[in-house]
């Protein structure tokens, strides 16, 4: 079971924008509006894993705008989006994967942010509940009744203490699994408002102005412009060290390279990938390879490194980015890695996907001091340069 599953809501029709394709699929920057959001939670390190809720109609938009994304099975939503989230909360419990915490958000907002969703996690260790929100800074006006056109100022209100809410909104599984089933009469506006209804105490946490919910057309083409910017270099660098122990071979960059010793540690121990996969996970902010890949898990024990490789990249290219360089630096006295450095950058340009000029890898010594200088072990660092859309 996952400690923090997000639930992503795109089941609605978006009849507003006209035209037979659903606004969430529509194209922002290159890639669907549904997708920027799926992208961002599941390369957020606090959550486990990422379900949307769709319209049974949408199935092939859907595949298509999460192609190549580690996500659950969609579930079809109801004919409103609290049935439609009630109906995704149910199939957790379901699907036996019920988590002790959940984060729901609009698969209409795409700009949310990793700093966003780690404080909506980190306000339920205290909170029931917590959602994202901004503090009203505008002068509020209450309108005269309907049937004045145009309308006319009948109040201004005070906006002390108002805040416009934004998802995603965070609740202890159990507790909103509950509070929806009891409120599924009812029309309520958001997740929070049915907590309210329950009795459970929600926390407000700082959301920001870019967590827009695309509603209209204009909205659109507002978030279209922000991708007019240049695309931004990000790089991030990965650092790994394994001890040697029994064995006849080493395995590093996917290369099984002859020693008089083999390598410690979970999964098959290469510690070049293991350096790499860190390396494109920070470059993103995405955590380390233990929140994605925990040692503790049973199912990883022996496993081929270059899993954790592609699913980094992956977590870049899901982003809307590309992997530019990998730069990588083993530090032993032994084995020599310049007769398989060849076969290395092969390896490794094959599981990142990218021209083989793009990658290096180098060896070096600690010149007999040290651990890698006793012969206890290798350590290798990893630098990776990626290319980011501007968002």
């Amino acid at each position: 079971m996952s400690k923090c599953l997000a639930l992503v809501v795109a089941a609605g029709r978006g009849r507003r924008f006209g035209g037979e394709t659903p606004k969430q699929y529509l194209d922002l920057g290159g890639r669907p509006v549904l997708r920027h959001s799926l992208a961002t939670l599941a390369a957020h390190p606090d959550i486990g894993a990422v379900r949307a809720v769709i319209h049974p109609d949408d199935r092939g938009l859907y595949d298509a705008a999460a192609q190549g994304l580690a996500l659950l099975e969609p579930v079809a939503g109801g004919p409103g989006r609290q049935d439609s989230v009630r109906f995704g909360l149910e199939s957790l419990a379901a699907d036996g994967i019920a988590p002790e915490l959940v984060l729901i958000h609009d698969g209409a907002r795409p700009f949310v942010d990793s700093g966003t969703i780690g404080r909506v996690v980190a306000a339920l260790a205290e909170s029931p509940g917590a959602i994202a929100a901004v503090p009203v800074t505008d002068t509020i006006k209450r309108a005269g009744g309907p049937e004045e056109l145009p309308p006319r100022i009948d109040a201004t209100v005070d906006r002390a203490g108002l805040w416009r809410a934004q998802t995603p909104q965070g609740f202890r599984y159990p507790d909103i699994l509950a509070a929806h089933r009891a409120a599924a009469a009812l029309d309520l506006t958001d997740d929070a408002a049915v907590a309210e209804r329950a009795g459970l105490p929600v926390t407000l946490v700082m959301g920001t102005e870019d967590n827009v919910k695309i509603t209209t057309i204009a909205d659109l083409r507002r978030a279209a412009r922000r991708f007019d910017l240049p695309a931004e270099t990000r790089v991030g660098s990965g650092f790994d060290v394994h001890r040697f122990g029994p064995g006849t071979a080493v395995t590093l960059c996917g290369v099984l390279v002859p020693h008089g010793h083999g390598l410690e540690g979970h999964s098959d121990a290469d510690v070049a990938l293991h350096a790499v996969t860190d390396a494109l996970l920070g470059a993103i902010a995405a955590g380390d390879i233990g929140h994605h890949f925990p040692p503790s898990e049973s199912r990883w024990r022996g496993a081929a490194s270059e899993i954790f490789v592609r699913h980094a990249a992956s977590l870049v290219r899901g982003l809307g980015g590309e992997v530019v360089a990998v730069d990588l630096t083993l530090i032993c006295e032994r084995p020599k890695v310049g007769p398989h450095r060849g076969a290395m950058i092969a390896r490794l340009a094959g599981i990142l996907e990218i021209a083989p000029e793009r990658v290096s890898v180098k060896a070096t010594t600690t010149e007999g001091l040290g651990f890698t200088g006793r012969g206890e072990g290798i350590a290798a660092q990893a630098t990776a340069t990626v290319r980011m859309v501007s968002r």
